[in-house]
């Protein structure tokens, strides 16, 4: 049992602790404070829900057929260049970009739709859950698969907690303008080869 939760953490790890628009959101809002509980389990439940169905074997039948796969594509591409533009033009911006604590400029429910649009306006996302986790946790013996995605899991769970609620250690660096510009420039630049990457493979 162990050794499969121990082998779908390590696989999840592995796909999920990169920085893509899932990832530079909630690092956003964690350095903001803005709905960082909300956030943080919206991408836990979106996990849970997209890795039980990648292991239940949608992710073999999703990879079988091209015309989805083309339509994931591009719209997936069309979403991280619209994310990375909007990154450089907030890098651009000669506003302030210090936030006090209980400076919140987004209600729960832009908040919701937010994340919920980084996460799956995303192919990648269902390329690492559904895909790869699903077809790497359907191969594993007997029970053995239901153990890997727990494994798999339990990893998102610790990995969004430690990145949303983690994130405030470094508002004191975040506090000058210019680490918000360098950091917005990062995200962009990452978002646009992501979706170059995407149409491109």
């Amino acid at each position: 049992m162990l050794t499969f939760i121990f082998k779908g953490m390590g696989m999840s790890a592995g796909l999920i602790i990169a920085i893509g628009s899932q990832n530079a959101h909630v690092l956003r809002m964690g350095l903001r404070r803005q709905h960082v509980g909300l956030t943080v389990l919206i991408c836990i439940a979106c996990e849970i829900v997209l890795i039980a169905a990648g292991v239940a074997g949608i992710g073999s039948m999703i990879n079988s057929q091209p015309v989805l796969l083309v339509i994931a594509r591009w719209g997936g591409a069309a979403f991280l260049a619209w994310y990375g533009l909007r990154s450089l033009r907030a890098a651009l911006s000669q506003q302030s970009l210090v936030i006090e604590a209980g400076d919140l400029t987004l209600t729960a429910g832009k908040a919701t739709l937010a994340v919920l649009g980084a996460t799956l306006l995303n192919p990648n996302t269902y390329l690492d859950t559904v895909v790869l986790l699903g077809a790497l946790g359907g191969q594993q013996p007997g029970d053995g698969k239901y153990w890997f995605a727990v494994g798999a899991v339990l990893n998102a769970i610790i990995w969004f907690v430690a990145l949303g609620f983690g994130a405030r250690l470094l508002a004191p660096w975040f506090a000058k303008p210019a680490a918000w510009r360098v950091l917005d420039s990062i995200i962009g630049l990452i978002m646009l080869a992501l979706a170059l990457n995407l149409l491109l493979a």
